[in-house]
């Protein structure tokens, strides 16, 4: 790399004549003939070296001319052109064109607006999203926000100082925000005594009038957030907006967005996505609580539903679907499944009306924290990272470190079925409890990892005691336990009644463990039957949900492995070579945004 720049060159003349002139004197002293020598040869060094330096100042001053003429052309054909730097050292450099945002002309605006956002705040799989689909459409080049209330004194986030006035259920609130900038996104934080001191569970404990309360006064803040709260030095705006709400815990902010603002000539260009989660959840009320929203009254009939499951009711689901401009079900499959009368929990019908304005989007998992390579509960304790290139020989320490630390018999050479998650009957677990002693008959070890409904976690107790050289029940939950019993199983049980994405059965693909699942929602979509003749797939399906069926997908797994140990590490592989980062869904949520965004 030359070293140049328009400030030395135009220094360099006076230099050379300086080298020059002290080149062409005699030293003083007596100094011999040989100290003359080399003085004059040093001297014709020195000279030749200004002379080529000159001539490169020359040569870089001629492209800056050529360049300038070239980028005019470029432009013209809409063509990107690198650029001459002299940078501070004296280096000159050829900097690259400003590569353009993947997100190209459709760069916009984005609001993700969540009652939970890891690491933050976290119950179940909201919180993931939450923390991670904001990071995937910032590096799409899109400005993102995420708005989630303020449970806690986190250390890492500053008071931004500005404080509203809010209405919620017909009183008047302050509301502060707090914020930090990190991984391309502006984290914001609704401060009010409603929200502070509640983590875990009690981000939804109370009565139904308090949980209220808080989602509304929520929405509304998060609503005035792009006007408010300056990030980066300046504040969203309304131009070139769309809001994210998820689940129903913010299914009002649709409805208020319409009937408080746009109504009323306010964010005239803004737009609302609701993304569904889990449509068991719903915010039923008695029908007289729709006045507590402080709507107008012919917004009353986007909250009726005659609610097979409940009766009459006020539905904040229903209106926050009806409301938005498009709706997101966290998987393809699952788009279809609340659109049948089983499936819909009710609102089956509302989302058949408004089918045209539905899409299903599989979730993406963050490959930095679920990565065998560098994770950081693998490190110790005769755990081993590995990658697809050494899953056998890393599975097989992890297998044998998982046995030691739970009490179990030390025999890489018998299969390990995983479970991990929430102890409560969407979850499947009472047919886990009911395989448990048939798994400990074929030589199998099940470890099983959870808290929830008192009665299951009494049943995983009761098994491990049956059981006791096959199956450990670690009660409560650990995160560094989930990641090394997802590292070291070779299947991962997911026989879930419902499930409307699902997280862990992407977990363990991407750590060689195969998954067995009940064909429903998003375990549909993600994970692929296991064909033999052609060797494709990533786990075992099965279908309806009933022991008999579930047993046979074990039997799937349980031959495979003791058998046909090749084809298992085929599957295995399969699984680890899947793309499951966020970007792909990013880029499909930004198809749906753009949707979104040119709605009238």
């Amino acid at each position: 790399m030359a070293r140049a720049g328009a400030a030395v060159g135009a220094r360099t003349p006076s230099a050379a004549a300086a080298v020059a002139g002290r080149g062409g004197a005699r030293p003083r002293g007596g100094a011999g003939r040989g100290t003359q020598a080399r003085c004059r040869v040093g001297s014709g060094e020195v000279e030749s070296f200004v002379r080529e330096f000159q001539g490169l100042v020359r040569q870089v001053e001629a492209l800056r001319a050529r360049q300038g003429r070239l980028r005019e052309l470029a432009e013209a054909e809409g063509l990107a052109m690198p650029t001459i730097v002299a940078k501070g050292d004296g280096n000159i450099v050829l900097q690259p064109p400003e590569a353009p945002p993947l997100a190209g002309e459709n760069v916009m605006n984005l609001v993700m607006v969540s009652a939970e956002c890891a690491p933050w705040s976290k119950t179940g799989g909201l919180g993931d999203v939450a923390g991670a689909l904001p990071k995937a459409l910032a590096e799409r080049g899109h400005r993102v926000m995420c708005v989630v209330p303020r449970y806690g004194d986190y250390g890492d986030v500053a008071d931004l100082g500005v404080r509203l006035q809010v209405s919620a259920c017909n009183s008047m609130h302050e509301v502060g925000y707090f914020h930090k900038y990190e991984s391309g996104v502006d984290w914001v934080f609704v401060d009010h005594g409603a929200f502070f001191g509640r983590q875990g569970g009690e981000i939804y404990a109370g009565s139904r009038e308090e949980l209220s309360f808080r989602l509304a006064l929520f929405c509304k803040a998060a609503l005035e957030a792009p006007w408010h709260v300056p990030c980066g030095g300046s504040v969203y705006g309304d131009d070139n907006l769309v809001f994210i709400a998820n689940d129903w815990h913010t299914s009002l902010l649709p409805v208020y967005l319409q009937a408080h603002y746009r109504d009323h000539g306010k964010y005239t260009y803004a737009r609302s996505i609701l993304v569904l989660h889990n449509l068991a959840h719903q915010g039923r009320a008695p029908l007289d609580c729709f006045y507590d929203y402080e709507l107008p009254e012919n917004y009353k009939e986007l909250f009726y539903l005659d609610d097979p499951w409940g009766g009459e009711c006020s539905n904040i689901m229903k209106a926050g679907l009806v409301s938005a401009h498009r709706v997101v079900a966290v998987s393809k499959g699952y788009a279809w499944e609340v659109q049948t009368d089983q499936g819909g929990w009710g609102l089956a019908p509302v989302l058949r009306e408004h089918s045209w304005k539905l899409s299903g989007i599989v979730n993406g998992i963050d490959l930095d924290e679920w990565d065998p390579s560098t994770d950081s509960a693998l490190q110790t304790d005769g755990y081993l990272t590995y990658s697809e290139d050494n899953v056998v020989e890393g599975k097989r320490a992890c297998k044998l470190a998982l046995q030691r630390e739970l009490g179990l018999p030390e025999n890489p050479d018998v299969p390990i079925f995983g479970f991990i998650g929430r102890l409560d009957e969407q979850k499947g677990v009472d047919l886990i409890v009911e395989s448990c002693g048939y798994l400990a008959s074929r030589g199998a070890q099940v470890v099983l990892l959870g808290s929830g409904r008192e009665d299951l976690e009494q049943d995983l107790r009761r098994v491990e005691a049956e059981n006791n050289g096959h199956v450990r029940s670690w009660v409560g939950f650990s995160v560094d336990m989930a990641h090394r019993i997802t590292a070291a199983a070779d299947l991962l049980l997911m026989p879930s009644r419902f499930e409307p994405c699902g997280l862990n059965q992407l977990y363990a693909m991407r750590y060689g463990t195969v998954p067995i699942v009940h064909a429903v929602g998003g375990l549909r979509d993600t994970v692929h039957q296991y064909n033999p003749v052609d060797h494709s797939g990533t786990g075992w399906q099965f279908t309806p949900y009933d022991g008999d069926h579930f047993r046979q997908a074990l039997d799937h797994g349980l031959t495979t492995f003791y058998d046909y140990r090749d084809n298992f590490v085929t599957i295995q592989r399969n699984g680890m070579k899947q793309d499951l980062s966020w970007s792909h869904a990013a880029e499909q949520y930004e198809n749906v945004l753009v949707e979104a965004k040119f709605q009238w």
